[in-house]
């Protein structure tokens, strides 16, 4: 399976929609759903529901359900998972825990940052204390999990991020801090672990994906100075290639055919600038015999993301710069087609569908570009203004100069990230949920 699927419309009939975990991994839409292409706060806007706290995950889809996360209190002391009725933006339940590692909730750190996985038994929600959780769709409490306790204590600056992904009956989350790390991988259905590998230490912010690699389905890892391929069932390492830097942001997207794309960008501080500038790259992976063969096909020269993920799409491929310069490269050849900028930067990766590229700006400027290798703007779309969102309370002052103008940035509404449900666009900003249909 072509996990790339996820991000775009698909023609497989079927009567559930899905767009089951971060950057929509395993989504599939009904064949005649359309995304709106205009939409303002007062045109096009189904509904908008407030949510408890403040959360920087994306949405996940299963049916007629949505499931999103969020924490609140002075020391992220409680953490709520939330299922909303996809039609009308109802709240069906709301379920809290508290947080077994409580910190100050900060606008420097990660709140409520990993997004949820929902299959058709069960949503999991993972938060980035290492509190992990499994509901039924009826909200009834599964088996829950402190992962700080097994594989702790973790030593995050900045707050664990990446989002798990899944198998069909697998879980597998990416603990990646200051001291040494783990990729664990828990039964769906117990929430026992299978299996654990050891990662080095390192700081990382990116999220695991499934890419199919030589017909199988392999765990692959971008993160922090290399690439790695896992074994799913047994958490065996097949690979690693390291000539590759600045990559703690994004995640691999399958492109199909053993390839995918590779985001990466400075550090805060401009480390990792040269081998950044060389890592933005379509990357094939292949086996010959025992051996396998992992390779740079080209390089995206000038594209530095910050959070969005590069895709690809009916043979082009597509980033977003921290300036917002979109850049659109030939798939096969990698040369570049166009580098255009639009009106904001996208924390959000783009969505792909029909003959559109969405590009969801970080102050909720949406974008609609035509795909393909001219650079047209079909629409430009504002989702919230000042008096549309609902009211957020500020968070205590930061104590030095650096976290006091980080927080300047951070404390405005922040487009985090988006969900395909049907027909319906479902914008994640801290505190509330857009659903966006004609």
């Amino acid at each position: 399976m072509n996990w790339l699927i996820a991000l775009l419309i698909l023609t497989t009939p079927t009567d559930v929609d899905r767009w089951p975990a971060f950057l929509g991994a395993g989504a599939i839409q009904s064949s005649d759903s359309k995304l709106p292409l205009t939409w303002s706060p007062s045109e096009n806007v189904a509904w908008q529901a407030t949510l408890p706290g403040h959360g920087q995950s994306s949405p996940v889809v299963w049916g007629d359900r949505v499931y999103v996360t969020s924490v609140e209190g002075p020391e992220k002391d409680t953490y709520h998972t939330v299922c909303l009725d996809l039609a009308s933006g109802s709240e069906h339940w709301r379920k809290s825990l508290n947080n077994t590692v409580p910190v100050t909730n900060s606008y420097y750190v990660s709140r409520a940052a990993p997004t949820p996985v929902v299959d058709g038994e069960r949503v999991i929600a993972f938060f980035e204390s290492g509190d992990c959780v499994a509901y039924s769709h009826d909200g009834e409490e599964l088996w829950r999990r402190a992962l700080a306790e097994d594989e702790g204590p973790f030593d995050a600056e900045f707050g664990l991020a990446a989002s798990p992904c899944q198998s069909d009956s697998t879980l597998f989350i990416l603990l990646e801090h200051d001291a040494p790390d783990a990729l664990v991988a828990i039964d769906k259905a117990s929430g026992a672990t299978i299996w654990k590998a050891d990662r080095k230490a390192q700081r990382s912010w990116s999220s695991p994906a499934m890419v199919e690699i030589n017909g199988a389905v392999q765990l692959v890892i971008s993160s922090a100075g290399s690439i790695d391929g896992y074994d799913p069932a047994t958490g065996q390492q097949l690979w690693t290639y390291t000539d590759i830097g600045g990559n703690t942001g994004t995640t691999p997207i399958d492109c199909g055919d053993g390839r995918f794309l590779v985001g990466a960008s400075p550090g805060r501080n401009g480390e990792n600038a040269g081998s950044a500038a060389d890592s933005n790259a379509l990357i094939k992976v292949s086996q010959e015999g025992d051996q396998w063969n992992v390779e740079k096909k080209w390089i995206a020269e000038g594209a530095v993301p910050s959070w969005a993920s590069p895709i690809m799409f009916k043979g082009f491929a597509y980033w977003i710069n921290r300036a917002g310069v979109v850049y659109c490269f030939d798939a096969t050849t990698g040369q570049e087609v166009y580098a255009k900028r639009i009106d904001q930067p996208s924390w959000a990766t783009p969505i792909a569908s029909g003959d559109r590229i969405y590009f969801f700006g970080q102050q909720g400027r949406v974008t609609v570009l035509a795909a393909g290798p001219e650079f047209k703007v079909l629409a430009e779309n504002e989702s919230w203004n000042d008096d549309s969102l609902p009211a957020e309370p500020m968070l205590a002052e930061e104590k030095s100069e650096e976290r006091r103008r980080a927080a300047a940035m951070f404390s405005k509404p922040t487009l985090y990230g988006v969900a395909l449900g049907g027909d319906a666009l479902l914008l994640r900003v801290g505190n509330c949920l857009i659903c966006i249909r004609d």
